[in-house]
C-alpha cells in the first residue's frame, strides 16, 4: 500500500491497563499500521522488566477483539522522535486523562515539534471510564492487596499478583 499511514503509541506500560487498550483500539482506526513502543525507561524504576512488559503488551494486543489495523509491539530506548523516524511514523498518539496530563504533554509536544515538525502528535482523550486509571495507581493498589481486576486484563492481573504476592 502506498502512503501507508503509520502511527506510534509510546509508553512505559508498567503495566498496560484497560485504559491503554482503549486508546490503542481507537488509534488503530486512524492509521494503516500502529506500533506500540514500549520504552525501556529505567529512570522510572519499573516493577516489570522490559521483556515482561513487552510480553504483557503483546498478549493483551493478541487478545484484543477490536483491531482496525495491524499492530506491532516493539521496545525502544532512544529519543522518541528518533524511534518515530526509525519506523516511518507520521503520527504519535498520546492519551490524555486529566488537566495534569495536559501540561506535561503540551510541553513535550512543543519540543517534539521543534525536533520533527513533520511528525504530528495526536491526543486522544480517555473515556470517563478510564480517566483516573494509571499504571502507578494499579501497582500501588495491587501492592496493598486491593482489587485491580476491573482495570487490567486477567493476563496482567496474574502477573501483578505473581510479582507482588
Amino acid at each position: 500500500m502506498e502512503n501507508k499511514r503509520i502511527g506510534i503509541y509510546p509508553g512505559t506500560y508498567d503495566p498496560i491497563t484497560k485504559g491503554h487498550l482503549h486508546i490503542i483500539e481507537r488509534a488503530s482506526k486512524l492509521v494503516d499500521k500502529l506500533i506500540i513502543g514500549v520504552a525501556e525507561n529505567p529512570g522510572k524504576n519499573p516493577l516489570f522488566s522490559l521483556s515482561e512488559r513487552l510480553e504483557m503488551v503483546q498478549t493483551d494486543i493478541d487478545n484484543m477483539h477490536e483491531k482496525y489495523c495491524p499492530i506491532e509491539v516493539v521496545s525502544f530506548k532512544n529519543l522518541l522522535i528518533d524511534f518515530a523516524r526509525d519506523h516511518n511514523a507520521q503520527a504519535m498518539f498520546r492519551g490524555l486523562r486529566a488537566s495534569s496530563d495536559f501540561e506535561y504533554e503540551f510541553q513535550m509536544t512543543g519540543m517534539n515539534f521543534q525536533l520533527a515538525p513533520d511528525i504530528e502528535t495526536v491526543f486522544l482523550m480517555s473515556s470517563d471510564k478510564w480517566q483516573f486509571v494509571s499504571s502507578s495507581f494499579i501497582k500501588e493498589i495491587s501492592k496493598l492487596d486491593g482489587d485491580v481486576s476491573g482495570f487490567v486484563t486477567p493476563n496482567v492481573l496474574n502477573r501483578l499478583q505473581a510479582k507482588q504476592g
